[in-house]
């Protein structure tokens, strides 16, 4: 599906963008679960780093979807590691999209409303907004765990508007969280875009019939 064919960007007041995977390198954080965290944990628990990956990859998948999932205090309790301290050491690892500022500015440019809705913990965003640009464009940044929602659920849809008031009909949802994608759309958020592009080093999204984009510039307002 052409994303070009469904945009008109007079339609559009309001963006919602996902950060992770949407507006940065997924690998920073994709690395750091599947092998930094392992690691860190294999050495402290005195195991393999093969028993630390299989222990810790089925605690993370069992909790798929759920806020837990992107905690870091949920993971630095459960682990007995501290997550922020230790995602901290890897940070010059994280990295911007490309075009994704150019976006940004042009959104800003044409006056649209530019919205973060991120299942990101608070200390992750924070750390993500130092090591980049992007925070100097938006209006407003909602991490769910402000709500105690995570985008898979539909009520952090109607919860946002306390927030950050926006009439969905007029509103497109940037995301590579098909699952968000599906809250979204359902709540009645006229455009979810898929971002399926969130890595050169990883897979592209299956967007699943989703209108979707690999690079910025198909997209781009002009």
């Amino acid at each position: 599906m052409n994303p070009k064919q469904l945009l008109d960007w007079n339609q559009i007041d309001t963006v919602l963008l996902d950060m992770d995977g949407t507006l940065l390198d997924l690998h920073f954080d994709h690395h750091f679960w599947m092998h930094t965290v392992p690691e860190a944990y294999a050495y402290k628990k005195h195991i393999s780093i093969r028993s630390a990956m299989a222990k810790i990859h089925k605690e993370i998948n069992s909790h798929a979807g759920t806020l837990n999932w992107y905690c870091l205090d949920f993971w630095s309790e459960k682990l007995g590691l501290n997550i922020a301290e230790l995602k901290r050491g890897f940070k010059d690892d994280i990295a911007v999209h490309p075009e994704v500022l150019e976006f940004l500015a042009a959104l800003r440019a044409h006056d649209k409303k530019v919205v973060m809705v991120t299942n990101a913990h608070r200390d992750s965003l924070a750390l993500k907004l130092e090591m980049t640009e992007i925070g100097r464009y938006f209006h407003t940044m909602i991490s769910a765990h402000d709500l105690g929602i995570p985008k898979e659920d539909i009520r952090i849809w109607s919860e946002i508007q306390h927030i950050e008031p926006y009439d969905p009909s007029r509103t497109m949802l940037i995301d590579d969280n098909l699952k968000a994608l599906t809250t979204a759309q359902q709540y009645g958020i006229a455009i979810p875009m898929c971002a399926t592009y969130v890595s050169p080093k990883l897979s592209k999204i299956d967007p699943q019939g989703f209108p979707f984009f690999e690079n910025y510039l198909e997209i781009m307002p002009r």
